[in-house]
């Protein structure tokens, strides 16, 4: 189960609880279901079920929402993860945004499933605005692991939402790395760390995993003369099977190395694991030509790794911003 919302770690674990305890009392097949809608997006099948309730948008402008989430999705992994998936809706009374989200695999029969609460007055800005409906479908990419790698689950999702959102124009590269610069220290071990398998932090789950996505990236990067990335590795995992497959994660990590010709992710894996390791991130900024000022992030054309930073954070020839948005 993999969930998020607006808040930090102990909301985080709190919401966790809460969920749990719904779950046993009242499965998610149970919830009413006022209207339901099919979409087609990257060879598989989105079923989308809204709950009782009322949008000030309506609920066009929130299957469409839906809809460009699975195309991001789908032009990061080459096709959408799963088969067959269904995405609930839950519209929320007086509130605004889209507040948490929730993913599972093997649920009810299907092979993905997302539950969105989302406000009854979210605004068409907010919508454009969002990342979680992104976060959580790309959840649906990779195996269910052991609780101690739930790290790699949330910081896999960390990492590629914005990337993914880049590829259909829904994100401009510079926001992508100025969001990376302010946020990546927050994945940085402290004090008492012992490895991202045995810290379980809001900040070591969700950005220690986005940091080691980055590191690997970078890495695969150079390795292979700028020629594959981690997308290809992720894209090897997922087509081992996604959310509704249970895997350790080495073992999905094997299956990576072997798509890069690489042992990045086997490597990194093991040195991170058990211990903490500190990433020299004003090092890393420099190589990759990400510079941030008083007027936000410009990137430096010169430097030595400025392609592979356009490789990682790049539309690949064929994507256009409309591919989102139809």
């Amino acid at each position: 189960m993999r969930t998020w919302g607006h808040a930090g770690g102990l909301i985080l674990v709190i919401a966790i609880v809460v969920v749990a305890t719904a779950t046993a009392q009242r499965p998610f097949e149970r919830i009413p279901v006022a209207s339901s809608h099919e979409l087609k997006i990257g060879g598989s099948t989105l079923q989308v079920d809204f709950a009782p309730g009322q949008f000030d948008l309506g609920d066009a402008a929130i299957l469409r929402h839906v809809q460009t989430a699975a195309t991001a999705v789908t032009a990061y992994y080459g096709r959408f993860p799963v088969p067959r998936a269904r995405v609930l809706i839950i519209p929320v009374e007086d509130r605004a945004g889209v507040l948490q989200g929730t993913t599972w695999g093997g649920m009810g029969g299907w092979p993905g499933f997302t539950r969105m609460r989302i406000g009854q007055h979210t605004t068409q800005a907010e919508l454009d605005d969002d990342w979680m409906m992104t976060h959580e479908l790309v959840h649906l990419a990779l195996p269910s692991l052991p609780d101690d790698e739930h790290w790699m689950e949330e910081g896999l999702a960390t990492y590629v939402e914005p990337l993914a959102r880049v590829m259909t124009g829904n994100l401009e590269a510079k926001s992508v790395w100025h969001d990376m610069v302010r946020d990546m220290p927050k994945g940085e071990p402290q004090p008492g760390d012992e490895g991202l398998n045995h810290t379980h932090t809001w900040g070591r789950t969700y950005w220690g995993g986005a940091l080691f996505c980055l590191v690997a990236d970078v890495n695969i990067r150079k390795e292979t003369h700028n020629s594959k990335g981690l997308r290809d590795a992720l894209r090897a995992i997922m087509n081992a099977g996604g959310i509704d497959h249970d895997e350790d994660l080495e073992q999905a990590l094997e299956a990576g190395d072997r798509a890069t010709g690489t042992q990045v992710l086997t490597g990194l894996y093991a040195a991170w694991k058990d211990k903490p390791v500190t990433v020299d991130l004003d090092k890393l900024w420099s190589e990759l030509g990400v510079r941030s000022g008083p007027d936000g992030v410009q990137f430096v054309s010169s430097a030595p790794l400025a392609k592979v930073r356009q490789a990682i954070a790049g539309k690949p020839a064929g994507v256009t911003p409309a591919a989102a948005r139809h």
